[in-house]
């Protein structure tokens, strides 16, 4: 399977396939933001789910993929704390800010700042009609995001907390676009994909439960374990199921194109946060919305 990868890598039905891998991966992180976001704690569930797909992972990287070389495994360690500086900062954006606030800022400033790092590090470049879909795609987002926030003012939520939350989503959108690019690179230091997928998901799955468990001790309202571990391994599903689609896509076609489509999840997230969060939504965001997908077109076409 990993071979096919690399023979479909530039091709058309290649460039086919990374299209539809971004959009499941843009559908799953959507749901998988939901997973994180809900709950007792951001934090905890967090924690259960690496601990789960870092399990999952475990016999797949020993037994079924290739092992890693020595300069992929070095790699592999060096962009863990990466993740998990992202992951922290992501967990706090959802424990300080509303979901349809946070998740716009943090996934709206990630692609356009990949697509620049893919020019110099991947040597890519897009077509002047996609550069200007990437800046509509990113603009519609971040204005969704201030949408949201106006629409929480009014509803005289606090100003102080606003701020933290979108400080904290900035700097999540930051280490979205340092990790989409650096994982790009490093999947394509393994000759099979699917060795450092396999063994990513095994070593991050044991360093951000060390956060989870420091947390957890630390909570009052501490979520029932049953319920902790369901969370855990639906979100570890869905989270395999969302970067792994990502990073496939970003082998297969080019990294800023990927990027920009996998951002389309806020769509899917205004929907989740809509009917699961109960979160209102008004007409100028749906146009925004409408916005967002035409941007994703733009950069798809070229």
């Amino acid at each position: 399977m990993g071979q096919l990868i690399v023979e479909l890598a530039g091709t058309p039905a290649g460039h086919l396939l990374a299209l539809a891998l971004a959009l499941l991966s843009a559908l799953a992180h959507a749901i998988f933001g939901a997973i994180n976001k809900g709950g007792v704690d951001p934090f905890v569930n967090r924690g259960a789910i690496n601990l789960c797909y870092g399990l999952m992972a475990m016999p797949i990287a020993f037994f079924v993929v290739p092992w890693p070389s020595q300069e992929l495994f070095m790699f592999i360690g060096a962009v863990l704390i990466v993740h998990v500086v992202y992951e922290t900062l992501q967990s706090a954006s959802f424990h300080l800010g509303a979901f349809t606030v946070v998740y716009p800022i943090a996934r709206g400033t990630g692609p356009f700042f990949t697509a620049l790092a893919a020019v110099f590090i991947f040597s890519e470049h897009l077509a002047p009609g996609q550069w200007i879909g990437l800046v509509i795609l990113s603009t519609a987002i971040i204005s969704l995001a201030i949408a949201n926030i106006m629409a929480l003012r009014r509803e005289a939520v606090s100003s102080s907390n606003l701020q933290i939350a979108i400080t904290v989503a900035l700097a999540t959108g930051a280490m979205i676009a340092v990790y989409t690019t650096a994982d790009a690179y490093g999947i394509r230091l393994a000759d099979d994909p699917f060795t450092f997928l396999a063994w990513f998901f095994f070593v991050d799955g044991f360093a951000f439960p060390v956060i989870a468990y420091w947390r957890w001790r630390r909570i009052k309202r501490k979520p029932p374990l049953d319920e902790l571990a369901l969370r855990g391994l639906f979100g570890a599903v869905i989270g395999m199921m969302s970067f792994g689609a990502l990073m496939l896509a970003t082998r297969l076609g080019k990294v800023g194109e990927a990027a920009a489509l996998r951002e389309t999840s806020i769509i899917f997230a205004t929907g989740i946060g809509v009917l699961i969060f109960r979160e209102k939504i008004d007409l100028p965001r749906i146009v925004i919305i409408g916005f967002i997908a035409a941007g994703a077109i733009m950069v798809e076409l070229h």
